[in-house]
């Protein structure tokens, strides 16, 4: 289980770094200002480069990834996301998977019982958290926007109304959180649950789990167990937005736990499997067009070949083919 406890523990050391370098140091502008930045600039140009390198790689063969009827004959029907035709059918289909997951809803997974005999069943619930995670984390992630404006732009506000909609608490509860520590649970419980899953697990698939779950847990508490002075944040958020390096206020160390883990994600992410975030508008799998019958793809590591017309194949054996006694173009 180490590849387990490791991520862990990195997380409780990351964990405990800001708290006693705050409390015991008084080095809040390094945790505060200096640290976000060099994660931000970290994430941004780390981000740039990877999209980058896999822009600038060729691909010559069409290589869409099919599961229905391909565009033919005008009287058999042509199923236009399974199989895209045209550029805005691909991007569709792409959109599709992004923000909902279609291939994983088909997903299946296979188990061998007594017998011996092979069983295949749905697996919708690895769909479901899936889609709870990201969709929580975009949610609060467009919640925490409020912090970068004075006014709170009016998308943010029906957020926050929608997502703390059963007023279970004071302060209020938000769904989401709750919905991404669920969904978080049970994404490392399925890791540890399977056999197999654990076997092809790394300790990279646990330690962004881990670390997410931490940026949740120490954010929670904020608002519901230790409570932190709110408009000093905001004020440290607005100087950090308007590129300001002054120094923050008195604020609890707790929150320099909570943006100390998000710069480490911020960081940790262009170079990590997180990549898939980017990546997945760039799979030739998916944004390319099925359309290899109507467009040639030309490999460019190809070497040039020069190709010879008919009639001047013709010319070189119109003698040989005549006593062979085969047709020819010309006399």
């Amino acid at each position: 289980m180490k590849k387990v406890f490791m991520p862990l523990v990195m997380v409780a050391v990351l964990s405990c770094i800001p708290y006693i370098g705050v409390a015991h140091f008084g080095m809040g502008y390094l945790f505060g200002v200096i640290i976000p930045y060099l994660a931000v600039l970290l994430f941004v140009a780390g981000f740039a480069w990877r999209m980058y390198d896999w822009l600038s790689r060729p691909v010559p063969f069409c290589i869409t990834t099919t599961c229905g009827q391909e565009k033919s004959l005008d009287w058999i029907k042509h199923q236009k996301l399974e199989s895209p035709a045209t550029k805005w059918q691909a991007t569709l289909r792409v959109l599709m998977e992004v923000f909902f997951f279609r291939s994983l809803f088909r997903n299946t997974k296979a188990e061998l019982h007594t017998g011996p005999q092979l069983a295949y069943a749905s697996s919708k619930w690895l769909w479901m958290g899936g889609l709870a995670f990201h969709w929580s984390l975009l949610l609060i992630g467009l919640r925490h926007a409020r912090f970068f404006f004075i006014e709170p732009p009016l998308f943010v506000q029906l957020i926050e109304r929608t997502d703390r909609f059963f007023e279970l608490t004071l302060p209020a509860f938000y769904m989401t959180d709750a919905i991404v520590l669920a969904a978080i649970t049970y994404l490392v419980a399925r890791r540890l649950r399977d056999a197999k899953m654990r076997i092809i697990s790394l300790q990279t698939d646990f330690f962004p789990l881990f670390l997410i779950g931490g940026i949740v847990i120490f954010g929670m508490s904020m608002r519901y167990v230790a409570k932190v002075d709110v408009l000093a944040i905001k004020a440290l958020m607005l100087n950090l937005a308007s590129f300001s390096f002054d120094a923050p206020g008195a604020i609890s160390p707790l929150f320099y736990i909570h943006l100390f883990l998000a710069s480490v994600l911020a960081a940790y992410f262009p170079f990590s499997k997180l990549m898939h975030a980017g990546a997945i508008f760039l799979s030739p799998t998916r944004n390319l067009a099925n359309n290899s019958r109507e467009k040639r793809h030309i490999n460019p590591w190809n070497k040039k070949i020069k190709f010879r017309t008919y009639s001047e194949y013709e010319d070189d054996y119109r003698d040989k083919m005549k006593k062979a006694g085969l047709p020819v173009e010309k006399d």
